[in-house]
Protein backbone atom coordinates (compact mmCIF):
# COMPACT_ATOMS: atom_id res chain seq x y z
CA UNK A 1 0.00 0.00 0.00
CA UNK A 2 1.48 3.34 -0.57
CA UNK A 3 2.53 5.38 2.14
CA UNK A 4 2.11 8.40 0.86
CA UNK A 5 -0.68 10.50 -0.59
CA UNK A 6 -0.64 12.85 -3.54
CA UNK A 7 -3.17 15.69 -3.78
CA UNK A 8 -4.20 18.59 -5.11
CA UNK A 9 -6.32 20.96 -3.92
CA UNK A 10 -8.48 23.43 -6.54
CA UNK A 11 -9.73 26.48 -4.89
CA UNK A 12 -7.61 28.45 -2.48
CA UNK A 13 -10.11 30.91 -1.26
CA UNK A 14 -11.17 31.27 2.31
CA UNK A 15 -12.18 27.44 3.42
CA UNK A 16 -8.84 25.90 2.21
CA UNK A 17 -6.94 28.91 3.89
CA UNK A 18 -8.68 28.00 6.87
CA UNK A 19 -9.46 24.09 6.82
CA UNK A 20 -8.10 22.37 4.70
CA UNK A 21 -4.05 23.52 3.80
CA UNK A 22 -3.57 23.47 7.86
CA UNK A 23 -4.95 20.13 8.15
CA UNK A 24 -3.06 18.72 5.78
CA UNK A 25 0.08 20.35 7.32
CA UNK A 26 -0.76 18.10 10.01
CA UNK A 27 -0.02 14.88 8.44
CA UNK A 28 3.43 15.05 7.97
CA UNK A 29 4.32 12.35 5.15
CA UNK A 30 0.99 10.77 4.96
CA UNK A 31 -0.03 13.53 2.79
CA UNK A 32 2.17 15.69 -0.32
CA UNK A 33 0.41 18.58 -1.58
CA UNK A 34 1.66 18.63 -5.04
CA UNK A 35 -0.24 21.48 -6.83
CA UNK A 36 -3.00 24.21 -5.66
CA UNK A 37 -4.94 25.73 -8.43
CA UNK A 38 -7.14 29.48 -8.23
CA UNK A 39 -8.36 31.43 -11.03
CA UNK A 40 -6.82 34.44 -9.25
CA UNK A 41 -3.27 33.11 -9.35
CA UNK A 42 -2.23 35.63 -6.53
CA UNK A 43 -4.26 33.19 -4.01
CA UNK A 44 -2.50 29.78 -5.20
CA UNK A 45 0.64 31.54 -5.37
CA UNK A 46 0.31 32.86 -1.94
CA UNK A 47 -0.87 29.50 -0.89
CA UNK A 48 1.56 27.52 -2.32
CA UNK A 49 4.33 30.17 -0.96
CA UNK A 50 3.13 29.39 2.76
CA UNK A 51 2.49 25.32 2.24
CA UNK A 52 5.73 24.76 0.16
CA UNK A 53 3.46 23.59 -2.60
CA UNK A 54 5.67 22.92 -5.63
CA UNK A 55 3.16 23.63 -8.56
CA UNK A 56 -0.04 26.33 -9.22
CA UNK A 57 -2.46 26.21 -11.90
CA UNK A 58 -5.17 28.50 -12.66
CA UNK A 59 -7.22 25.62 -14.99
CA UNK A 60 -8.11 23.27 -12.77
CA UNK A 61 -8.50 20.71 -15.81
CA UNK A 62 -4.30 21.00 -16.12
CA UNK A 63 -4.21 19.95 -13.05
CA UNK A 64 -5.54 16.07 -13.79
CA UNK A 65 -2.70 15.81 -16.19
CA UNK A 66 0.22 15.38 -13.00
CA UNK A 67 1.93 12.51 -12.70
CA UNK A 68 1.07 10.26 -10.05
CA UNK A 69 -1.42 12.38 -8.90
CA UNK A 70 -3.97 10.28 -6.29
CA UNK A 71 -6.79 13.26 -5.42
CA UNK A 72 -7.74 16.66 -5.23
CA UNK A 73 -9.70 18.41 -2.70
CA UNK A 74 -12.28 20.72 -4.26
CA UNK A 75 -12.66 23.87 -2.63
CA UNK A 76 -14.47 26.05 -4.69
CA UNK A 77 -17.66 28.24 -5.37
CA UNK A 78 -20.67 25.37 -5.10
CA UNK A 79 -21.68 25.06 -8.71
CA UNK A 80 -18.41 24.17 -9.72
CA UNK A 81 -18.17 20.92 -7.18
CA UNK A 82 -19.84 18.45 -9.28
CA UNK A 83 -18.39 19.28 -12.75
CA UNK A 84 -14.88 19.38 -11.33
CA UNK A 85 -15.32 16.11 -9.40
CA UNK A 86 -17.11 13.98 -12.51
CA UNK A 87 -14.41 15.37 -14.24
CA UNK A 88 -11.57 14.20 -11.99
CA UNK A 89 -13.26 11.04 -11.08
CA UNK A 90 -13.74 10.17 -15.05
CA UNK A 91 -10.07 10.88 -14.94
CA UNK A 92 -9.35 8.07 -12.24
CA UNK A 93 -9.01 10.17 -9.94
CA UNK A 94 -10.27 10.30 -6.32
CA UNK A 95 -12.27 13.31 -4.77
CA UNK A 96 -12.70 14.97 -1.21
CA UNK A 97 -15.30 18.01 -1.85
CA UNK A 98 -16.23 20.32 0.21
CA UNK A 99 -20.08 20.73 0.97
CA UNK A 100 -22.87 21.09 -0.41
CA UNK A 101 -22.18 18.00 -2.59
CA UNK A 102 -23.95 19.70 -6.17
CA UNK A 103 -26.76 22.16 -6.49
CA UNK A 104 -28.84 20.02 -7.84
CA UNK A 105 -30.06 16.82 -7.76
CA UNK A 106 -28.83 15.71 -11.32
CA UNK A 107 -25.48 16.74 -10.81
CA UNK A 108 -25.43 14.57 -7.61
CA UNK A 109 -26.78 11.59 -9.40
CA UNK A 110 -23.38 12.23 -11.94
CA UNK A 111 -21.40 12.67 -9.30
CA UNK A 112 -22.49 9.04 -7.60
CA UNK A 113 -22.33 7.52 -10.72
CA UNK A 114 -18.94 8.54 -11.84
CA UNK A 115 -17.69 7.45 -8.50
CA UNK A 116 -19.27 4.00 -9.49
CA UNK A 117 -18.35 3.62 -12.63
CA UNK A 118 -14.50 4.65 -12.36
CA UNK A 119 -14.16 2.60 -8.75
CA UNK A 120 -12.59 5.31 -6.94
CA UNK A 121 -13.75 7.26 -3.64
CA UNK A 122 -15.64 10.19 -3.16
CA UNK A 123 -16.22 11.78 -0.17
CA UNK A 124 -17.64 15.18 0.85
CA UNK A 125 -16.99 17.16 3.63
CA UNK A 126 -19.56 16.09 6.23
CA UNK A 127 -17.06 17.50 9.64
CA UNK A 128 -19.61 17.12 12.49
CA UNK A 129 -19.43 13.61 12.67
CA UNK A 130 -16.23 13.82 13.91
CA UNK A 131 -17.11 16.29 17.00
CA UNK A 132 -16.71 14.11 19.95
CA UNK A 133 -20.21 14.92 21.32
CA UNK A 134 -21.38 13.38 17.99
CA UNK A 135 -19.42 10.01 18.13
CA UNK A 136 -20.34 9.33 21.75
CA UNK A 137 -24.18 10.02 21.06
CA UNK A 138 -23.37 7.46 17.78
CA UNK A 139 -22.31 4.50 19.53
CA UNK A 140 -24.93 5.26 22.44
CA UNK A 141 -27.49 5.03 19.99
CA UNK A 142 -25.76 2.04 18.37
CA UNK A 143 -26.21 0.38 21.79
CA UNK A 144 -29.94 1.14 22.05
CA UNK A 145 -30.12 3.38 24.85
CA UNK A 146 -32.40 5.71 22.73
CA UNK A 147 -34.34 3.17 21.33
CA UNK A 148 -36.23 3.52 18.40
CA UNK A 149 -35.92 7.75 17.40
CA UNK A 150 -38.96 8.61 15.80
CA UNK A 151 -38.47 12.13 15.78
CA UNK A 152 -35.89 14.95 15.88
CA UNK A 153 -35.11 18.76 15.30
CA UNK A 154 -31.87 20.73 14.36
CA UNK A 155 -30.92 24.08 13.39
CA UNK A 156 -28.08 26.39 12.73
CA UNK A 157 -29.58 30.00 13.03
CA UNK A 158 -27.73 33.47 12.89
CA UNK A 159 -29.15 36.56 13.83
CA UNK A 160 -26.70 38.56 11.25
CA UNK A 161 -24.24 36.74 9.74
CA UNK A 162 -24.78 36.56 6.28
CA UNK A 163 -21.40 35.29 4.54
CA UNK A 164 -19.93 37.37 1.75
CA UNK A 165 -22.73 39.29 0.97
CA UNK A 166 -23.20 40.33 -2.80
CA UNK A 167 -20.67 37.76 -3.92
CA UNK A 168 -21.23 34.12 -4.64
CA UNK A 169 -22.60 33.20 -1.40
CA UNK A 170 -25.60 35.38 -2.20
CA UNK A 171 -26.20 34.46 -5.89
CA UNK A 172 -28.34 31.48 -6.67
CA UNK A 173 -26.62 30.30 -9.85
CA UNK A 174 -23.32 29.97 -8.18
CA UNK A 175 -24.17 28.67 -4.64
CA UNK A 176 -27.52 27.02 -5.45
CA UNK A 177 -28.89 28.68 -2.25
CA UNK A 178 -28.89 30.30 1.43
CA UNK A 179 -28.32 29.01 4.11
CA UNK A 180 -30.15 26.40 3.74
CA UNK A 181 -27.66 24.84 1.53
CA UNK A 182 -25.04 26.50 3.26
CA UNK A 183 -25.76 25.42 6.94
CA UNK A 184 -28.47 22.73 6.25
CA UNK A 185 -25.94 20.64 5.09
CA UNK A 186 -24.11 20.74 8.22
CA UNK A 187 -27.21 19.85 10.57
CA UNK A 188 -29.51 17.49 8.56
CA UNK A 189 -26.70 15.32 7.82
CA UNK A 190 -25.48 15.05 11.00
CA UNK A 191 -28.96 14.26 12.93
CA UNK A 192 -29.26 12.16 9.81
CA UNK A 193 -26.40 10.17 10.80
CA UNK A 194 -27.36 9.84 14.17
CA UNK A 195 -31.08 8.73 13.20
CA UNK A 196 -28.98 5.66 11.23
CA UNK A 197 -29.44 7.57 7.81
CA UNK A 198 -32.88 6.59 7.10
CA UNK A 199 -33.91 7.05 3.18
CA UNK A 200 -36.44 10.89 3.62
CA UNK A 201 -39.77 10.23 1.29
CA UNK A 202 -41.16 13.94 1.60
CA UNK A 203 -40.68 17.27 2.87
CA UNK A 204 -42.35 20.61 3.25
CA UNK A 205 -40.85 24.19 3.54
CA UNK A 206 -40.63 27.95 3.52
CA UNK A 207 -38.23 30.63 2.69
CA UNK A 208 -37.70 34.15 3.31
CA UNK A 209 -35.51 36.70 1.81
CA UNK A 210 -35.93 39.55 4.43
CA UNK A 211 -32.69 41.01 5.45
CA UNK A 212 -30.82 41.56 1.63
CA UNK A 213 -30.88 45.41 2.24
CA UNK A 214 -29.07 45.42 5.87
CA UNK A 215 -25.41 45.51 6.42
CA UNK A 216 -25.46 44.81 10.30
CA UNK A 217 -23.33 42.24 11.47
CA UNK A 218 -22.79 40.43 14.84
CA UNK A 219 -21.25 37.23 13.57
CA UNK A 220 -17.65 36.52 12.08
CA UNK A 221 -19.65 34.08 9.54
CA UNK A 222 -20.24 37.14 8.37
CA UNK A 223 -16.58 37.80 7.23
CA UNK A 224 -16.55 34.64 5.49
CA UNK A 225 -16.26 34.47 1.67
CA UNK A 226 -15.94 38.35 -0.35
CA UNK A 227 -18.58 40.32 -0.46
CA UNK A 228 -19.27 42.83 -3.29
CA UNK A 229 -21.17 45.86 -2.87
CA UNK A 230 -24.11 46.37 -5.14
CA UNK A 231 -23.68 42.54 -5.65
CA UNK A 232 -26.68 39.91 -6.13
CA UNK A 233 -28.58 39.00 -3.21
CA UNK A 234 -30.97 36.40 -4.79
CA UNK A 235 -31.08 33.68 -1.71
CA UNK A 236 -32.77 32.86 1.30
CA UNK A 237 -31.51 33.78 4.52
CA UNK A 238 -34.06 32.22 6.60
CA UNK A 239 -35.63 28.23 5.81
CA UNK A 240 -37.93 26.17 7.65
CA UNK A 241 -38.81 22.72 6.86
CA UNK A 242 -40.19 19.36 7.71
CA UNK A 243 -39.21 15.99 6.73
CA UNK A 244 -40.53 12.34 6.33
CA UNK A 245 -38.79 9.00 6.23
CA UNK A 246 -39.35 5.85 4.79
CA UNK A 247 -39.36 4.19 8.17
CA UNK A 248 -41.87 6.71 10.03
CA UNK A 249 -39.81 9.26 11.80
CA UNK A 250 -39.91 12.66 10.98
CA UNK A 251 -37.35 16.23 11.66
CA UNK A 252 -38.23 19.61 11.78
CA UNK A 253 -35.51 22.09 10.33
CA UNK A 254 -34.25 25.92 10.66
CA UNK A 255 -31.58 27.80 9.15
CA UNK A 256 -31.33 31.46 8.88
CA UNK A 257 -28.52 33.67 7.80
CA UNK A 258 -30.24 37.17 9.56
CA UNK A 259 -33.27 37.00 11.92
CA UNK A 260 -34.36 38.96 15.01
CA UNK A 261 -33.66 36.42 17.04
CA UNK A 262 -31.63 36.22 20.67
CA UNK A 263 -28.40 34.71 19.63
CA UNK A 264 -26.47 32.66 17.06
CA UNK A 265 -26.73 28.76 17.89
CA UNK A 266 -26.95 25.35 16.12
CA UNK A 267 -28.35 22.49 17.46
CA UNK A 268 -30.15 18.92 17.26
CA UNK A 269 -32.05 17.18 19.49
CA UNK A 270 -33.73 13.11 19.38
CA UNK A 271 -36.42 11.38 20.88
CA UNK A 272 -36.15 8.20 20.91
CA UNK A 273 -38.58 5.54 22.82
CA UNK A 274 -36.08 4.58 25.26
CA UNK A 275 -34.30 8.31 25.41
CA UNK A 276 -33.75 11.81 24.47
CA UNK A 277 -30.63 13.50 23.97
CA UNK A 278 -30.15 17.14 22.62
CA UNK A 279 -27.24 19.58 21.87
CA UNK A 280 -26.49 23.32 20.98
CA UNK A 281 -23.07 24.74 20.68
CA UNK A 282 -24.83 27.67 22.99
CA UNK A 283 -25.18 24.83 25.75
CA UNK A 284 -21.66 23.53 25.26
CA UNK A 285 -22.98 19.89 26.40
CA UNK A 286 -24.81 16.75 25.11
CA UNK A 287 -27.77 16.44 27.48
CA UNK A 288 -29.64 12.84 27.87
CA UNK A 289 -32.97 12.42 28.92
CA UNK A 290 -34.17 8.73 29.96
CA UNK A 291 -36.02 6.81 32.84
CA UNK A 292 -34.33 5.42 36.09
CA UNK A 293 -36.08 3.26 38.52
CA UNK A 294 -39.24 5.12 37.89
CA UNK A 295 -37.78 8.60 37.50
CA UNK A 296 -37.27 10.80 35.17
CA UNK A 297 -33.59 12.11 35.00
CA UNK A 298 -30.94 14.01 33.00
CA UNK A 299 -27.51 12.55 31.98
CA UNK A 300 -24.85 14.31 30.88
CA UNK A 301 -21.43 13.17 29.89
CA UNK A 302 -18.34 14.98 30.23
CA UNK A 303 -17.27 15.38 26.75
CA UNK A 304 -14.59 18.20 25.92
CA UNK A 305 -15.77 19.23 22.58
CA UNK A 306 -13.73 22.81 22.15
CA UNK A 307 -10.15 22.67 20.67
CA UNK A 308 -10.84 19.88 18.11
CA UNK A 309 -10.21 19.98 14.42
CA UNK A 310 -13.21 18.52 12.91
CA UNK A 311 -12.62 19.44 9.69
CA UNK A 312 -9.17 17.91 9.58
CA UNK A 313 -10.22 14.66 11.14
CA UNK A 314 -12.71 14.38 8.02
CA UNK A 315 -9.67 14.91 5.62
CA UNK A 316 -7.66 12.62 8.05
CA UNK A 317 -10.32 10.25 7.24
CA UNK A 318 -10.60 10.22 3.71
CA UNK A 319 -6.68 10.45 3.82
CA UNK A 320 -7.08 6.75 5.70
CA UNK A 321 -9.80 5.44 3.45
CA UNK A 322 -7.27 5.58 0.50
CA UNK A 323 -3.87 5.03 2.02
CA UNK A 324 -5.15 2.23 5.35
CA UNK A 325 -8.30 0.90 3.59
CA UNK A 326 -10.08 2.19 6.12
CA UNK A 327 -14.23 2.29 5.72
CA UNK A 328 -15.80 5.22 4.51
CA UNK A 329 -17.84 6.89 6.91
CA UNK A 330 -19.60 8.75 4.05
CA UNK A 331 -20.90 7.05 0.63
CA UNK A 332 -22.16 9.11 -2.40
CA UNK A 333 -25.72 8.03 -2.06
CA UNK A 334 -26.06 10.29 1.41
CA UNK A 335 -24.99 13.21 -0.95
CA UNK A 336 -27.72 12.69 -3.09
CA UNK A 337 -30.32 11.85 -0.39
CA UNK A 338 -29.02 15.41 1.06
CA UNK A 339 -29.15 17.21 -2.20
CA UNK A 340 -32.50 15.82 -2.82
CA UNK A 341 -33.89 17.16 0.10
CA UNK A 342 -32.90 20.39 0.15
CA UNK A 343 -33.56 20.98 -3.48
CA UNK A 344 -37.13 19.59 -2.99
CA UNK A 345 -37.42 21.79 -0.11
CA UNK A 346 -37.10 25.15 -2.29
CA UNK A 347 -39.48 23.37 -4.40
CA UNK A 348 -42.17 23.11 -1.78
CA UNK A 349 -41.31 26.71 -0.97
CA UNK A 350 -41.78 27.77 -3.97
CA UNK A 351 -45.25 25.94 -5.10
CA UNK A 352 -46.36 25.97 -1.27
CA UNK A 353 -46.87 22.10 -1.43
CA UNK A 354 -45.71 19.07 0.34
CA UNK A 355 -42.90 17.44 -2.32
CA UNK A 356 -42.62 13.67 -2.52
CA UNK A 357 -39.05 12.39 -2.89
Amino acid sequence: MKKTLNIAVIGAGGIANAVHFPAYARMGDRVKLVAVCDVVREKAEAAALKYGIPSVYENYEDVFDIPGLDAVDVCTPNYLHSIIAVKALNRGLNVFCEKPDAVSVSEAERMKAAAELSGKVLMVMRNNRYMPVSAFLKRYIEDGKLGEIYAARCGWIRRRGIPGKGGWFTTKAQSGGGPLIDLGVHMIDLTMWLMGNPKPVSVSGCTYNKFASSDISDSVNSDFGEKKAGGTFDVEDLAMGFIRFENGACMQIEFSWASNIEKETRFFELRGTQAGASWSDRAERLSIFTEEYGKTADFMPNIDNKAYSIHGANLEHFVSVLLDGAAPMFVPEQGLNMIKILEAIYESARSGREVVL
